[in-house]
C-alpha cells in the first residue's frame, strides 16, 4: 500500500468521476449554514503535478480532465461545469494567479485541495495519509489551515476518533489504493464502522473498475450495509470507458457508491453520466449510469 503514488493518476477519468460527485456532495452540505466535517481516509498528498515526472509517464490526465477542459464552460453540463471551474481556481492559485487558468493546465486538485475550495468557517477537514511522502506534503500544504487537521495514520482505524461530529452533518470519503485486495474488504468494513457512528451521515466510497472478483462484488456488498444502516438509502455511480487489454488487465472505468445521498443527486447526475462517458470513451462501449435505492 505504501508504495502507491497517486501522482501517476492524477486527472484521469476516475479522479474525474470522483471529484464531480465530491463536489456536488459538498456542495449539498453548503446549503445550510451549520457546519460539516469532510473526514478523508486515504487524503494522499492534496495536489498534483501534471509536469512531473510521474504525471508524464503515462498521461492519463489527457483521457481525463484535459478532455473536458478542451470544452468552453458554458456548454458543460453544470455538475461537470461547477467541478471544472474548481479545477481551474486550483491550478491558477497555484500559478499564483488570481483568475482561473488556462486549458494547459499545471496543477491538479486531490480531493481534500477540493474540499478545502468549498470548506466556510464554520466547517472541518479531518485527513489521514499513511505514506510518508504524501503525508508530508500534505500537511505543508493544509496543516496549518483553520479548521484542517492532517494525521499520519491509518484512516480505516480512525474513523472512531472522529465520528460523528459535534454538529451531526458530515462526509466520509473513503479512497483506498486497492493495490492489495484486501482494501476492498477494508472499505466495505470502514462503511459498516462509518454508519455505525453516524447513520444519518454521507459515506463515499470509491473503487475502481477491474477484472477482480473482489472489485465486482463490491456494489452488492455495500449495497446491503446501506440497506441496513443508512437512514436515506443509496446511489451508485458506473463509469466504464475503457476495455481490457489481451491479458484481461487495466482501469476500464471506476464506481463511487454514496450511502445517505442528497435526495437531489440522483437526478443531478442521471443525465451527467452518458454524457461524460462519451466524452471521455476510450472505445466504443463506454458507458455511464446512476441507480438508487428505492429510499434515496
Amino acid at each position: 500500500m505504501l508504495a502507491y503514488r497517486h501522482a501517476f493518476h492524477a486527472g484521469n477519468h476516475a479522479d474525474v468521476l470522483k471529484h464531480l460527485v465530491l463536489v456536488q456532495l459538498l456542495t449539498h452540505l453548503n446549503e445550510k449554514d451549520k457546519g460539516w466535517r469532510y473526514v478523508d481516509t486515504h487524503a494522499g498528498a492534496g495536489g498534483y503535478s501534471l509536469a512531473s515526472t510521474y504525471a508524464l509517464k503515462h498521461r492519463e490526465f489527457e483521457a481525463g480532465i484535459g478532455r473536458l477542459l478542451a470544452h468552453e464552460p458554458a456548454t458543460l453540463p453544470p455538475p461537470v461545469a461547477a467541478y471544472v471551474e474548481l479545477v481551474r481556481r486550483f491550478d491558477g492559485a497555484a500559478r499564483g494567479e488570481s483568475a482561473p487558468a488556462g486549458p494547459a493546465l499545471r496543477q491538479y486538485p486531490g480531493s481534500p485541495a477540493l474540499a478545502v475550495a468549498l470548506k466556510r468557517a464554520q466547517d472541518q477537514l479531518r485527513l489521514f495519509e499513511l505514506h510518508p511522502t504524501e503525508h508530508k506534503i500534505l500537511a505543508g500544504y493544509l496543516g496549518r489551515e483553520p479548521g484542517c487537521e492532517v494525521r499520519l495514520a491509518d484512516g480505516y482505524t480512525a474513523l472512531k476518533s472522529v465520528l460523528p461530529p459535534p454538529t451531526r452533518r458530515g462526509l466520509v470519503l473513503i479512497d483506498p489504493p486497492y493495490e492489495l485486495k484486501t482494501d476492498y474488504t477494508k472499505a466495505l468494513g470502514a462503511l459498516r464502522e462509518a454508519l455505525t457512528r453516524f447513520p444519518e451521515g454521507m459515506v463515499m466510497v470509491w473503487w475502481p473498475q477491474v477484472q477482480l472478483v473482489e472489485a465486482a462484488q463490491l456494489a452488492q456488498r455495500l449495497k446491503a450495509s446501506a440497506e441496513a444502516q443508512a437512514k436515506k438509502g443509496w446511489v451508485l455511480v458506473r463509469l466504464t470507458v475503457a476495455e481490457a487489454d489481451a491479458r484481461g488487465f487495466g482501469l476500464l472505468g471506476s464506481n463511487v457508491f454514496i450511502a445517505n445521498p442528497p435526495h437531489t443527486l440522483h437526478g443531478a447526475l442521471q443525465p451527467v453520466l452518458p454524457w461524460l462517458a462519451r466524452e471521455l470513451a476510450q472505445f466504443a462501449g463506454a458507458k455511464g449510469y446512476v441507480e438508487r435505492s428505492a429510499s434515496a
